[in-house]
């Protein structure tokens, strides 16, 4: 360590440490610092980054919520992005952020709260062609010009002086409020929560973390509690600087980025709060303990989660017993838990590992997803993990295992790559709330140090029948659930273990190997650990972008790169088996599905080690092919290559197993259309874009006619004819890869697919000016959330200047779309927007999950794109010109790891236009575009009344009707909702609301009627009476009213009736599928009803192209 001291006029700035134990091949630079207010800062220099980072966390997260006001420390985690004293735009932030093509998030955790961010680390281009790039590269930048010294400026005061604005409070509790319904079907967020819920009272483990507008805007309003004063209260009482960890990473030198950080970091004030601590505090009691839960999810999963309340062993760091434990109990080879259940057809899979409460406090959890006869086995399940547990007992634990471990871990450890920016500064700052050594930050959670026998025996010892409790999830078994979670309506029942069950647990804790399964022992030695670490190194002067091409015949084309820029011992191999008949149909498509998944079955066993020691495969069933990739140590990659070919092409399988595999791939196919709406939306989009797309209705059709037998027909089929592409990159030689293509090609032994065959990917072209919507009615009946998805259909990929402009202006329209649609207009918690390259078409898409209709979101985004168009004319030109750098730094963005540059290669080859150079392409079109350009360019495609657009919308619909909704909403509730939306459409508009005043304006209409007329009547009377607004701005401010009221008043179970007789014509549509409509299309909005007719009645674009011919690229010599 280095103790050096640098001081500044307000005290003195303490260096903790300089010398931090890093990676082999890390060339960054480290500092951690304490400034005089207590605040601890890792400063991060990397000469090479081209993005710059900062996060800070904050020792205070949902376990400090008053009871309450539970969301407390989420709502407040929120409200810090929406204005300082210094920066009061509440966008001020993010809009410096997206200039800089940055983006910025945080979370709170239960003792934390964690905000990061990630820009440019340049403002100016790093563009080879830029004049400043060669010359001006290496000088020091002013730091008033450096991105990351304003980004730093502007989160700095968040924790010096945020402003908890009073117009911006309600629109982010509605926020918080809509997360919290995104999450309401979520079987992972109900069950956390279950668990929570019934956990002790005592122990602030309990909460609810989310919170939502109820808890933290209405009920305490009606206590008479001035809400945004508690928000205050809370951030004074527990944000303090020695509570705060700063990590900031640029290219700028240590002692630049300390003078930086002490500048703007220092002002924060230093309360000195305690480190937080709940010693002594059980999460689970005596009466939680040796329970049962049975629980209802959403989905169609079968699950058994047990818990065992564990030691706290954050201060462990060096020996870290509960990685031991869990290595053993969640190993999948061999003598395992998981093999044992598995043969005996009960369980799929299996999980283990300690989780830290909070400080003070821990679990160790075992998940377990079963079959529906390990179901009706369940407790014969946990019988078995104590005969497990009974047995690790019943000698002392082996240091061989131990160290085992403890060498793959620094294996690991020593070449570890570079992730992005912000998840470096967002995870390392959380580390720094730890009590690590400071020189050990980097690597005090990743290395086990020493072994400690005592420490596991004590850790075994909390894995006991007295001190545990488990949940069986299931939608069918045991029935009668007869209670509900009170935050996410989670139907469970609880009660004690029955004592004779209890006992029996006992017994298998406590058996000797005589009355254990013999098939229950310790794992064996791990034959994948790698020996042969060597890796080549050489200078480069500048890595090569194209690989070579080293063979090309009928059967195959094998491309190989040497690993030039990053030096690990590693490599990574991908196999694409191309055929025509992969995707043909919905049952070949749903066969091959089938047979995947029995190959991944078979290879559990095999496969664990591989994968502990650093080495993975995986098998991808793709529309025109079976991609096979083994990734990872190079050492012995070849021998889980060759077993994974061996099992694809010699598949075994029991009829047993055969039906469960099927089982459980028709629950998960069943499960997707339950999931959560953005995720199924795009689906619908690729199925109604693509010429073959098939989707889950045709899966879920064609399974239950699939026998065994179509399965194993199914390879050899596939095998008579097929192309094989192969790619070989990382710390392998050309000999290698050669041997690698042999190894395939006589393992697999297919006959050659003639070119002319291979399966090509085609878009279908939808015409100038047109305008299409597919609506699907959501499965789960629960789910309260649409979700559309607005595209608009840009032109061909590979046309390089149409691409540049769709790259740019996706790079301008991000933070827009965003401030707009989510944080002024509150549609939805899940907005956002951004480019989608297609095989052949460039698209743009917005995405909005909300509460709110389909039609009227749309309207809103259209509202957006046409106002859009006056944002981007006036568009400073210094900030138009900002963009083209982002964008273009973005672009350029050096890869951080070998897989990254593996899966750039691979995207290249499989596309077969091989445009290796498209980075650079990209940079030389979009170096020339003018302001004027993207104008034009937006008109033409994204302006709303453009006759060249071409849209196309997927209505995602929630079953929820406004019947539904007036069934279970008194009208009281419907007066209160509707004068809180008053409210938040005048807040928008610029009006300040007496809310009182407007509540009781409103009160003196009958809702029953829907009267939008008198609605809007009342609204302008309010207007000019309590407001005082000109007479003029009311008649603007009713008919943006009428036009918004058709669409929000269904949401409070009111059926709307039209202002005007012209209102009432554009209402006429009623509701469609379960949901109301705002009005009718326009007249050129075809409403796709039958897909196979749509799709046939369009032309297809061509296939992509090759940019440059194939053989240009090869290296060949005659094949072994």
């Amino acid at each position: 360590m280095t103790d050096r001291l640098y001081s500044r006029p307000e005290g003195i700035t303490e260096t903790l440490a300089d010398r931090l134990e890093k990676p082999l091949l890390d060339n960054r630079t480290y500092r951690v610092i304490r400034l005089p207010n207590q605040l601890e800062a890792l400063l991060v220099h990397d000469a090479d980054t081209d993005q710059a980072s900062a996060a800070m966390d904050v020792h205070v997260g949902s376990m400090s919520d008053p009871e309450e006001m539970q969301g407390m420390a989420h709502a407040v985690e929120h409200l810090l992005f929406m204005g300082t004293e210094k920066y009061p735009g509440e966008n001020d932030y993010n809009s410096y952020l997206t200039k800089f093509g940055g983006h910025s998030n945080a979370f709170t955790a239960p003792t934390s709260t964690n905000y990061y961010f990630e820009l440019s680390a340049s403002s100016k281009s790093n563009s080879p062609n830029s004049s400043t790039n060669a010359s001006e590269a290496s000088l020091p930048i002013a730091k008033g010009e450096a991105p990351l010294y304003g980004a730093l400026d502007r989160f700095a005061q968040f924790f010096v002086k945020p402003l908890f604005l009073e117009d911006t409070l309600d629109r982010e509790l509605r926020a918080v409020d809509s997360e919290n319904k995104k999450n309401l079907q979520s079987d992972t967020w109900r069950l956390m929560q279950l668990n929570k819920s019934l956990s002790s009272k005592n122990h602030p483990f309990h909460l609810f973390s989310t919170g939502n507008y109820k808890l933290l805007h209405d009920d305490p309003i009606a206590r008479g509690v001035k809400i945004r004063e508690e928000f205050m209260k809370f951030y004074e009482k527990h944000y303090s600087a020695n509570r705060m960890r700063l990590v900031v990473l640029g290219r700028e030198g240590l002692d630049e980025l300390q003078d930086w950080v002490e500048e703007l970091f220092s002002p924060i004030q230093n309360k000195n709060l305690p480190k937080l601590r709940w010693d002594g505090l059980p999460p689970q009691t005596e009466e939680e303990l040796c329970t049962q839960i049975f629980a209802k999810p959403v989905m169609d999963a079968r699950m058994l989660d047990i818990l065992f309340p564990y030691p706290d062993e954050e201060d462990l760091y060096e020996t870290q017993p509960g990685r031991y434990i869990a290595h053993l109990i969640g190993h999948e080879g061999p003598g395992s838990i998981l093999a044992y259940l598995k043969a005996k057809g009960w369980v799929n899979e299996l999980s283990a590992g300690p989780s830290p409460v909070c400080p003070g406090a821990a679990f160790f959890s075992i998940g377990i997803r079963l079959t529906s006869e390990g179901l009706k086995h369940y407790q014969e399940v946990v019988k078995t993990v104590f005969h497990y547990i009974s047995m690790l007992k019943e000698s002392p634990p082996k240091e061989w295992i131990f160290e085992e471990s403890a060498k793959l871990a620094e294996i690991d450890f020593k070449f570890k790559q570079k992730s992005p920016a912000s998840r470096t500064t967002s995870q390392l700052s959380g580390v720094m709330q730890k009590s690590y050594p400071r020189e050990w930050i980097l690597s005090g959670q990743s290395l086990m140090r020493r072994f400690d026998p005592e420490g596991i025996t004590r850790g075994l010892n909390a894995l006991r029948p007295d001190n545990f409790r488990y949940t069986v999830v299931s939608q069918e078994f045991p029935g009668g659930w007869d209670q509900k979670e009170k935050w996410y309506g989670t139907e469970y029942k609880w009660e004690k273990i029955p004592g004779d069950v209890l006992k029996e647990f006992e017994r298998a804790h406590k058996s000797v190997a005589s009355e254990r399964p013999a098939e229950l022992h310790l794992p064996h030695k791990n034959e994948f650990l790698p020996t042969r670490l060597d890796v080549e190194k050489k200078d480069v002067l500048k890595p090569s972008l194209v690989p070579k091409l080293i063979r090309n015949d009928t059967n195959m084309r094998l491309w190989f790169k040497k690993d030039d820029q990053f030096w690990v011992p590693k490599a990574n191999i991908y196999v694409y088996l191309r055929t025509p008949i992969m995707n043909e149909t919905p049952f070949l498509g749903v066969t091959s599905h089938l047979y995947k998944d029995l190959v991944d079955d078979s290879l559990t066993e095999y496969a664990y080690d591989a994968e502990l020691a650093g080495l993975e495969y995986n098998i991808t069933r793709l529309p025109e092919a079976w991609e096979i990739s083994v990734s990872g140590y190079n050492d012995k990659m070849h021998v889980l290559l060759e077993k994974v070919l061996t099992s694809l092409r010699d598949l075994e399988f029991k009829q047993e197993r055969f039906d469960i595999i099927k089982e459980r791939l028709a629950r998960g196919l069943r499960n997707t259309e339950y999931s959560e709406p953005f995720r199924q939306v795009n689906t619908y989009t690729r199925w109604l874009g693509k010429e073959t797309q098939w989707i889950t209705d045709d899966f879920l059709e064609e399974l239950p006619a699939v026998t065994a037998d179509d399965v194993r027909r199914l390879f050899p089929q596939l095998l008579r004819q097929m192309h094989m592409e192969i790619m070989v990159h990382g710390n392998l030689y050309k000999e290698d890869a050669l041997r690698i293509g042999h190894l395939v090609e006589m393992t697999l032994k297919p006959l050659p697919l003639p070119k002319r065959q291979w399966p090509s990917s085609r878009m279908l072209a939808y015409p100038a000016g047109s305008d299409y919507r597919y609506e699907r009615t959501l499965k789960n009946p629960d789910n309260v959330n649409h979700c559309i998805e607005y595209v608009v259909t840009l032109g061909d990929i590979q046309d390089r200047p149409l691409r540049a402009k769709m790259l740019l202006l996706s790079q301008m329209l991000e933070e827009p779309v965003f401030d707009t649609l989510r944080t002024k207009e509150q549609l939805g918690y899940i907005v956002g927007g951004g480019a989608l390259a297609y095989p052949t078409l460039g698209k743009y898409r917005i995405l909005v999950q909300s509460e709110k209709d389909c039609e009227y979101v749309e309207k809103r985004i259209e509202n957006f794109l046409t106002n859009f168009e006056t944002d981007l004319k006036e568009m400073p030109h210094k900030e138009f010109e900002a963009h083209k750098i982002g964008i273009i730094n973005k672009r350029l963005e050096k890869l951080k790891n070998l897989s990254q540059e593996s899966g750039r290669l691979w995207h290249h080859i499989t596309s077969e236009a091989f445009d290796f150079e498209l980075v650079y392409r990209d940079v030389e079109n979009i170096e020339p575009l003018t302001q004027q350009d993207i104008v034009d360019f937006f008109v033409k495609h994204f302006k709303p009344d453009s006759p060249s657009r071409i849209k196309s919308c997927i209505y995602m619909i929630a079953q929820t009707t406004a019947a539904d909704i007036a069934a279970n909403t008194s009208p009281a509730e419907q007066q209160e909702k509707l004068a809180a939306g008053v409210a938040e459409l005048l807040g928008q508009l610029g009006v300040t609301v007496d809310t009182a005043a407007l509540s009781t304006q409103l009160e003196k209409i009958d809702l029953a009627k829907g009267d939008v007329e008198s609605i809007t009547a009342n609204v302008g009377k309010y207007l000019q009476k309590a407001a005082g607004i000109a007479a003029e701005q009311v008649e603007a401010i009713v008919q943006q009213a009428q036009a918004v009221l058709p669409q929000f008043l269904p949401q409070l179970g009111i059926k709307p009736q039209a202002a005007t007789p012209e209102a009432a014509n554009g209402h006429a549509n009623g509701t469609t599928n379960g949901h109301t409509s705002g009005e009718t299309p326009k007249s050129n909005t075809i409403i796709i009803k039958d897909v196979k007719k749509f799709k046939e009645s369009l032309p297809l674009t061509a296939a992509a192209h090759a940019v440059k011919d194939v053989s240009e690229f090869e290296d060949l010599e005659p094949k072994l």
